[in-house]
Parts: C-alpha cells; structure tokens; sequence
C-alpha cells in the first residue's frame, strides 16, 4: 500500500494518455489501465510514501506554497526493471523545484519516501505499461513513438491511494 502526491491533467492529456492504455491493452499488453484495480489516472507523481498517515501528510503539504498548472512534453519513453514503460517527459525546471520541495517536506514530517522519489534522485515519467515482457517492448515503443510528441497539460494535485484507487483531491496546487 503506498500514497503518492501526483500532478493529474486535464480532460484532454487524460484522454491521450488513456487512448495509448487502450491501444496497448489490445495489442495484449498490460497498463495502468487494468494494472491492479484498474482505477488508476493518467499523472505524474512527485512522491511515493511506503506507510502513511492521511492526516499528518495533508497538514504538511497545506503548509506548502501553491503551485501553478504546468505543460510538459514527451518526447520518447522510458523502461524500467520489471517491465514497466513509461513517457519520459520534459517541463520546466520550476517544475522539478517543486517535486523537490514535496518530497524534503514529506521527509521532514518523518514519511516513509520511496528511494526513487528522494530529492535529488525523482526521474519523473508518466506511466503506460506495467509488467511487459522483453518481446512487448518493440510493441510498446511503437504504440508510444506514434503518439509523439504528447503534450500534456498538468492541473490538479491530489493524493492517492495505490492500492485502492481512492483520491483525496487537494484544495490548490503544488
């Protein structure tokens, strides 16, 4: 069970982003789409917490300055162990200050930060596979490479639960 601080887009990335899951899913490739509960959003995510408590991590992240809807780009994609594929996306450098600052927070409040979401060591991406075989990957490649460059449009930052899919949308930015 983890939570994670995730950026979500607007109707029109969310659709993209979904609209590549369903590409892949008929091709027999497993995505965020039907990857465990199969609620999860098109997001990028500034943190991971192992344990948690709701609470606690609401009230530190309120005290936290407002951020501001961001675009980010996609260019290629990336894998990682396991199968996973995801966008790689470009932004603005302001963007990764501010992943920096949710993640010392976080830290600071003594949350349980997944290593990959540690400050200075974030390799922010939007995830699309889960799970792919070494023979998936020329698949996934294509399906993504067709779809480039994708322009997303980030809006909202809301908590979620990775094992339920439950979201708690905050009340501004970060």
């Amino acid at each position: 069970m983890a939570l994670a601080v995730c950026q979500l887009f607007d109707a029109r990335s969310d659709r993209l982003v979904r609209e590549l899951w369903a590409r892949l899913e008929e091709a027999g490739v497993g995505t965020m789409a039907s990857h465990t509960h199969g609620r999860h959003h098109p997001h990028l995510s500034f943190a991971v917490l192992r344990t948690w408590e709701l609470g606690p991590v609401r009230d530190m992240l309120d005290g936290l300055p407002e951020g501001e809807p961001f675009r980010c780009s996609s260019h290629g994609s990336v894998i990682f162990p396991r199968g996973r594929v995801a966008l790689a996306p470009s932004f603005p450098a302001t963007v990764a200050m501010r992943q920096d600052r949710v993640a010392r927070a976080l830290l600071e409040a003594g949350a349980d930060l997944h290593k990959h979401y540690r400050p200075g060591l974030w390799l922010p991406h939007v995830s699309v596979a889960t799970r792919a075989s070494a023979g998936q990957l020329p698949v996934i490649v294509t399906a993504v490479a067709d779809v480039l460059p994708l322009e997303l449009h980030a809006i909202r930052t809301a908590l979620v639960d990775s094992s339920s899919g439950r979201i708690w949308w905050l009340p501004r930015m970060l």
